[in-house]
């Protein structure tokens, strides 16, 4: 019986897991400006993490790969987060065109000695 309750457990853990990955996918597609897909997928990535990392622990049992499985669960923890911060924090220096009613910007204007310089992008997309 509590097999069959941990295999519930691990199966709907699992599950959520993968439909967040796929939600954050499909942010990645359609939002319109590079922030917005970023911070799609870093949340869903953080958390479809710990609950797929989780749903495996549950099937893993009191072995070594639970312990292994709870150390890969902590460093990404730590780096998740911290990568996606130091990314933002890079294209917030490098400033990319931010999306205007649902439209990526025509430009991104660059300070250039005292003018401003209207630089176009490669492409609609950033």
């Amino acid at each position: 019986m509590i097999e069959n309750a941990v295999a519930a457990i691990s199966g709907v853990s699992l599950a959520l897991g993968c439909l967040l990955m796929l939600s954050g996918a499909l942010g990645l597609l359609r939002f319109p400006d590079f922030y917005t897909r970023m911070h799609a997928a870093g949340i869903t990535d953080t958390l479809a993490s710990f609950l797929i990392i989780c749903g495996l622990m549950a099937m893993a049992g009191w072995s070594l790969a639970l312990a292994k499985l709870g150390m890969i669960l902590l460093f990404i923890f730590f780096t998740g987060p911290t990568a996606s911060h130091a990314l933002a924090r890079a294209a917030q220096q490098g400033r990319p065109a931010l999306a205007v009613d649902g439209q990526a910007d025509a430009g991104v204007v660059e300070e250039v000695g005292s003018a401003a310089v209207e630089v176009e992008p490669d492409s609609g997309r950033i």
